[in-house]
């Protein structure tokens, strides 16, 4: 008896450097929620859980190619596709060769950039007050407001988006907001909600994570200094920090913002400088310097499931 307790002693020690060892040769903060204080038996502390949502894709190609080399690091990310856009079909290509990185629908209903625009899914006839007079999304939620849109017609459309999502083949985890247009009106919110628990879809923001973007503004250089000390801040529980990459190329310096107050200059350049912030050893040093677990809303809401979604507060 002394001899079969002494050989599952050594059975689950080597279990337990068997973790250890996958754990440290990744090179990532581990990307499963208490994997190894699973395997000790013990109740851990609540860790720093870090969640990198990158929106915008299929908005470009310069978009997609950069969301292939921030994929490529081997980061654990969270992708938030345009369905709406020229270019979703090259990022549902991409995001096929990267089956690990969680899926999101950026249900859209603006089109914001000067001489390149995009209209519904569903077809400008089928939804004629989501749409200018040439067909084109509106560039602000207030310039949509102010079309005094048909209900009707934004469920009908953000339906078609989902459906177009699910037709692609990828498997679909969440749904946010493109310039937060769906969420920004309450009548708005409760079709994003309805359609989020009928196709049964996560939502961003909808899991008690707190909401970051703190290099979107800050000038190309300084962008990974302001990723950095938001690492550095970071207190126990689920983070989430929106960013949105591209390539600094003819492509996207050819496009102007029309869809703030204060649109921002460069903004290829901006978007350069938010890939460059995330792929730096700077990053990466920190979040491994903080023990921060890497997560995506495939492995949020696998761990809390979509029945604890809650509207977020205010």
């Amino acid at each position: 008896m002394a001899l079969g307790r002494h050989l599952v002693a050594m059975l689950s020690s080597c279990v337990l450097c068997a973790v250890a060892v996958a754990v440290v040769s990744a090179g990532w903060p581990i990307s499963v929620f208490g994997q190894v204080e699973a395997a000790r038996g013990a109740r851990p502390s609540e860790p720093v859980y870090l969640l990198i949502r990158s929106d915008d894709a299929g908005m470009s190609h310069s978009v997609n190619m950069a969301l292939q080399r921030l994929m490529d690091t081997g980061l654990p990310v969270s992708v938030s596709v345009m369905f709406t856009c020229p270019w979703y079909q090259e990022t549902v290509e991409i995001l096929k060769r990267h089956p690990n990185v969680a899926v999101g629908i950026h249900l859209t209903l603006n089109s914001e950039w000067k001489n390149y625009r995009w209209g519904p899914v569903s077809g400008r006839e089928a939804v004629p007050t989501l749409v200018d007079a040439e067909g084109y999304f509106f560039p602000s939620a207030d310039a949509l407001s102010q079309n005094h849109p048909d209900l009707r017609e934004v469920e009908k459309e953000l339906r078609a988006q989902i459906q177009r999502a699910l037709r692609s083949g990828v498997k679909v985890d969440y749904v946010d907001y493109h310039m937060g247009t769906v969420t920004r009106y309450p009548e708005f919110r409760d079709v994003a909600e309805r359609l989020a628990r009928e196709y049964g879809l996560g939502m961003s923001e909808y899991f008690g994570e707190t909401m970051n973007d703190p290099q979107y503004r800050a000038p190309p250089a300084t962008k990974v200094d302001s990723l950095v000390a938001l690492i550095d801040r970071l207190q126990p529980g689920v983070h989430v920090v929106v960013t949105h990459v591209g390539l600094d190329d003819p492509e996207l310096g050819a496009l102007l913002d029309m869809n703030t107050d204060e649109p921002l200059s460069d903004m290829s350049k901006n978007r350069q400088g938010e890939l460059d912030a995330l792929t730096s050893q700077r990053f990466t040093g920190a979040l491994k310097a903080r023990n921060v677990v890497l997560i995506t809303y495939r492995e949020l809401i696998a761990k809390h499931g979509l029945t604890a979604m809650r509207r977020p507060a205010g």
